[in-house]
């Protein structure tokens, strides 16, 4: 991927070829000189500190920066990680253990470092948490759970992916004079809803953006309302919704501005809509999984399959976009894979979803990953906690349909992150963060648009 907007992820490739070219010891100097910076600013009170030094470059710089504390009046001690000695518990550790060559698991000498370094003070990581790996977030053993982390030249993959971004809560980015910024993956940012035409004069209520949401089985009809609600406070002009007849009084109460259709009409329906959602509430069974595979056959316009419309999926193919956003539970059933697996390796299977169902994926979850075929590269997108609570995931389906349906000079795949992002915002907006619910992000979506 090559965006306009974001922030590059860099790979421990990508950093080599960054820093090709470049005197290794001066970069080792910056790289020291910005750690000990940070603890000097961030830890002032740390008199007493300890280097966990590993054999490479990342031990290295550690130890620079363990040098250049002693000479600001630190009591400092570097622990070599093969020397055998103990950590102890002082008042700050750096973790300079594994840097961004790691992968795999740890040797038996390394895991006592860092289940000592776990059980110690604060710590600051020097360019990862050890036990990450830089390129994947994956993490096969354990790894450091810093406290603060200062990375260099740019934020890595596995600084922004679970689980490995799960022991990064801090990250100061430190620049030690490299240029290079080629990724193939990168952290989409609030940057990219700048892009997103809004209603404009000129425009009706059908060049808007119009939408379809089909959905909203007896007993599930929230669902369909969420995603329709959504769809019209990211903007789209016209919102149609298609349920079963028994659902329809139900959803005429709830929903005053959208069209009503009984799920027979669906086919109607779909003629006015510049995108149609398929999933909410619509419940399973064969019967559902054939509406699916016809609706996929028969529209030419984006398609958005969430919840239920991904029971039984199988790969497909259509000329118009499509994305599906499994969370991982439904991802391990797409992919017939254990769940624990998917959230121990999000970015794998999420190429390996990709090259499925020849589609648009959205992996949701801590760390959202947006990726594309023709595309080995993903976009990352931050969302807080509050957003694991009931009815967000059909929001943000309807957040999808509403700006896949709008004409764009972005990609489709662009468009989906722009989607995420805006979802994420619209929770990050919502004071207090605790007790959100899907309705909250809803009402904060034209704020974070306007």
């Amino acid at each position: 991927m090559d965006p306009t907007f974001g922030e590059p992820l860099y790979t421990a490739g990508e950093m080599r070829a960054a820093e090709e070219g470049h005197d290794v010891e001066q970069l080792m100097e910056r790289a020291g000189a910005a750690v000990a910076a940070a603890v000097l600013e961030r830890y002032q009170d740390a008199e007493e500190i300890v280097v966990v030094a590993g054999g490479g470059a990342n031990g290295d710089d550690a130890r620079i920066a363990g040098r250049i504390l002693g000479e600001a009046g630190k009591s400092v001690r570097v622990v070599d990680a093969k020397s055998g000695e103990e950590v102890g518990y002082p008042d700050l550790i750096v973790d300079g253990l594994f840097g961004t060559g790691f992968s795999g698991e740890p040797r038996d000498e390394a895991k006592a470092l860092i289940d000592a370094m776990n059980a110690g003070p604060e710590v600051i990581s020097v360019d990862l948490p050890s036990g990450v790996d830089s390129s994947t977030g994956e993490v096969v053993w354990e790894a450091v759970e810093a406290d603060h982390v200062v990375t260099f030249h740019g934020l890595k993959v596995g600084l922004e992916i679970a689980p490995g971004a799960f022991h990064a809560p801090f990250i100061e980015v430190a620049d030690i004079g490299l240029a290079d910024r080629h990724t193939k993956n990168w952290l989409a940012t609030p940057d990219l809803l700048e892009l997103i035409p809004l209603r404009a004069p000129g425009d009706n209520k059908y060049t808007a953006g119009s939408v379809l949401v089909v959905g909203g089985s007896p007993g599930y009809t929230g669902a369909l309302c969420l995603a329709a609600r959504a769809a019209f406070r990211a903007d789209a002009g016209y919102v149609a919704v298609a349920a079963p007849e028994a659902s329809l009084p139900i959803v005429e109460q709830q929903l005053l501005e959208a069209v009503k259709r009984p799920l027979s009409d669906v086919d109607e329906a779909a003629e006015r809509a510049g995108a149609v959602a398929i999933g909410p509430g619509l419940g399973r069974g064969e019967d559902q999984r054939a509406l699916v595979r016809r609706l996929l056959d028969r529209l030419d316009v984006p398609v958005v399959l969430d919840a239920d419309a991904l029971d039984g999926l199988v790969p497909f193919e259509r000329d118009a976009p499509t994305v599906i956003t499994p969370h991982e539970g439904e991802l391990a059933r797409l992919l017939d894979r254990d769940s624990k697996w998917i959230a121990a390796h999000r970015l794998a299977a999420l190429r390996e979803a990709v090259d499925r169902f020849k589609c648009i994926v959205v992996l949701k979850g801590s760390g959202t990953l947006v990726g594309a075929p023709g595309d080995d590269g993903a976009l990352v997108c931050r969302g807080p906690a509050s957003l694991a609570t009931a009815g967000t995931g059909d929001v943000l389906t309807g957040v999808l349909a509403a700006f896949l349906s709008k004409p764009s000079v972005l990609k489709p795949v662009e468009v989906a992150a722009a989607a995420v992002v805006a979802h994420a915002e619209a929770a990050w907006a919502h004071e207090p963060q605790a007790g959100l619910v899907a309705g909250d992000v809803i009402e904060a979506l034209p704020f974070v648009l306007g």
